[in-house]
């Protein structure tokens, strides 16, 4: 049967954590998957263990890698498992997340009562307590003070990186196939440290463009750990060399698609307007 969700792991170096992500999908209570694990050209042991469970659990479980083993970046990885997919769906599971065992039934019962909604987005459970079970682990939801389908682009007024509100974590997503391949997938050249934002760019097509249901359950554990992405960037001083990257990607994807949202527009140059040259500020403010 064809799967209705299927679930993209990109990883890269990540043999500490993939297995125990593989297994939160195979304990999932709903049946209807398929698990996509996509290499992007690591140099671990995640390889040997990503081709184990394919070879173990065929139909179910494939691997694929860059042609040469190339390191492509997380969203060109997480492009090559979506051309991949057979589901109606599509899912994203970090390969240092897990997943409890009732995320797929739950959000797939959401997204099929509410067929007009193209993704779904549930709050992310900041996972503290892996490591050190005295942890506290926080449960965080995305910003917003109801539950429900939000029309554009009201998530880009009221969620983060243009406001304040917290934003989804890519594995408590999950979107329609149809919805990625309408607006070109992931931007594939946000690599290094850049990927800091890979996934806001892929949430604001949807955002402007599509109706999005906000959940405030939780079905996803956040992985909190030194190594990650972003403690990394913010470690070396790279912050805000990487959000304005995004910025001024957002307005140029304004611009060539026509898109105008008065608030979102000044929104947008409120940031930008932070990173113009002083004189220009100081322009921008007299004249307001």
């Amino acid at each position: 049967m064809r799967p209705a969700v299927s679930v993209i792991t990109a990883f890269f170096n990540e043999e500490r954590f993939l297995a125990e992500a593989i297994e939160s999908v195979l304990e999932q209570t709903y049946p209807h998957w398929e698990l996509i694990l996509v290499d992007d050209g690591s140099t671990d042991g995640s390889p040997a263990i990503a081709r184990d469970y394919a070879r173990r659990f065929p139909g179910r479980i494939c691997y694929l890698q860059h042609e040469d083993g190339l390191n492509k970046g997380l969203s060109a990885s997480r492009n090559a498992g979506i051309t991949q997919a057979k589901g109606w769906f599509v899912a994203f599971l970090d390969a240092d997340d897990r997943w409890m065992p009732d995320k797929l039934i739950t959000q797939t019962s959401i997204m099929e009562a509410f067929p007009e909604v193209a993704m779904l987005c549930e709050a992310s459970r900041y996972w503290n307590s892996w490591q050190n079970p005295t942890a506290k682990d926080v449960d965080i939801p995305i910003g917003v003070s109801r539950e429900g389908v939000f029309e554009p682009p009201e998530l880009i007024t009221l969620l983060y990186p243009l406001s304040d509100g917290a934003a989804p974590c890519p594995s408590g997503i999950l979107v329609r196939k149809s919805v990625l391949e309408r607006y070109g997938l992931f931007e594939a050249h946000f690599t290094g440290k850049y990927q800091l934002y890979e996934d806001q760019a892929f949430l604001h097509k949807i955002y402007l463009s599509e109706p999005v249901y906000v959940s405030h359950l939780c079905h996803n554990l956040y992985r909190q750990r030194p190594g990650s992405l972003v403690r990394q960037v913010k470690a070396e001083g790279n912050y805000h060399v990487v959000r304005r990257y995004f910025l001024k990607w957002l307005s140029r994807y304004l611009a060539e698609h026509r898109i105008a949202y008065p608030q979102v527009d000044e929104l947008l140059n409120k940031a930008l307007d932070r990173y113009r040259h002083p004189l220009h500020r100081w322009w921008s403010a007299l004249h307001r």
